[in-house]
């Protein structure tokens, strides 16, 4: 009698074998979709200028890569680089004039990418108190959140048409009071912000004018932190870049989505959207616009030092070039 061949052992053996295999292939991926999520700190003002921070929660990116985004509030980037540097969050959202100013002060902070490059600051003035030009300026008083950017753009402003800031009477006033102050007749003018600036529009209307105040400069809004957090953290820094490049890929996919979701999230009435240009990058007109302000800083005797620092060493390019080499171009 002829022997029958044991073929269901041996399949019995091949489907232990894709048994094994598939269960290892299975942990594997629930081990890779299921890695620890580590929770990222941001300090932000929460304004449309953080737009790619916002949508890459709102769109699970941060989650997608390991990140949990955790927010607090702040008044101006200046006191959320503060806040950063006592420890209350582990990244800060501010302007290139804050790294500046923290650099003159010899504080440890670092540029890990800007995030939006916008041209959306006015000066406001009272017309009913006979401003019609910028030279009518000269004695005034005028609003401005001291230690910013709004100050650097006042003094550029003044500088080009003949003035120095000495000649004018600067008020330091927080950027939620801004609207409150001028129309209370407090100062004469005030230096400020989208949307503080469509505030002050509605609530007095011909009696004022608004001109651009930053004199063709580009603000850049910069992930600030520093070295020793990103030391400790280099993994999380390339994770949250990463989030970061693939918000800025959505948001030029889906504009209209995005504008409606921070309109909701803001509880905006309209968006800027076309006074920002929401991009990762290190770019070296970044380093050319510090270095502009370090020279108007010193000039102004509004620091003690007198050299203009080397920017570089201020800015991390690693994580950004690990995610969006193309991105980077400074010079070292």
């Amino acid at each position: 009698m002829r022997s029958i061949p044991h073929f269901p052992f041996r399949i019995q053996m091949v489907l232990a074998v894709l048994f094994v295999m598939a269960s290892g292939l299975w942990s594997c991926s629930k081990s890779d979709y299921s890695r620890r999520v580590e929770i990222v700190t941001i300090g932000a003002t929460p304004f449309e200028l953080n737009a790619l921070i916002y949508v890459a929660d709102e769109q699970r990116f941060f989650t997608n890569n390991g990140v949990r985004a955790a927010f607090k509030d702040y008044d101006t980037g200046l006191a959320a680089v503060t806040g950063l540097l006592k420890g209350e969050v582990d990244i800060a959202l501010a302007t290139e004039f804050i790294i500046v100013g923290k650099s003159l002060q010899k504080q440890d902070v670092l540029d890990l990418a800007t995030i939006d490059k916008s041209m959306i600051y006015y000066i406001i003035v009272r017309a009913d108190r006979g401003i019609k030009t910028p030279a009518d300026l000269k004695g005034k008083r005028i609003g401005v959140s001291r230690q910013t950017n709004t100050e650097f753009y006042l003094g550029r402003m003044l500088d080009l048409n003949g003035m120095a800031i000495r000649q004018v009477t600067m008020v330091d006033t927080k950027a939620s009071d801004m609207a409150g102050t001028i129309a209370g007749g407090g100062v004469d003018a005030v230096v400020t912000w989208e949307p503080y600036v469509t505030q002050v529009k509605q609530q007095m209307g011909n009696r004022v004018i608004i001109w651009s105040v930053q004199s063709g400069q580009v603000s850049y809004w910069s992930v600030v932190s520093t070295p020793k957090w990103i030391s400790q953290h280099p993994d999380l820094v390339r994770h949250f870049l990463k989030s970061l490049a693939q918000t800025e890929e959505y948001i030029i996919q889906h504009p209209a989505e995005a504008k409606a979701f921070l309109q909701k999230r803001l509880k905006l009435r309209d968006t800027y959207w076309s006074q920002n240009q929401f991009s990762l990058s290190l770019d070296q007109s970044l380093i050319t616009a510090m270095e502009d302000e370090a020279r108007w800083m010193i000039k102004n005797k509004i620091t003690t030092e007198k050299q203009v620092p080397d920017f570089t060493n201020y800015i991390y390019v690693d994580g950004l070039k690990a995610v969006k080499p193309e991105a980077v171009n400074i010079i070292r």
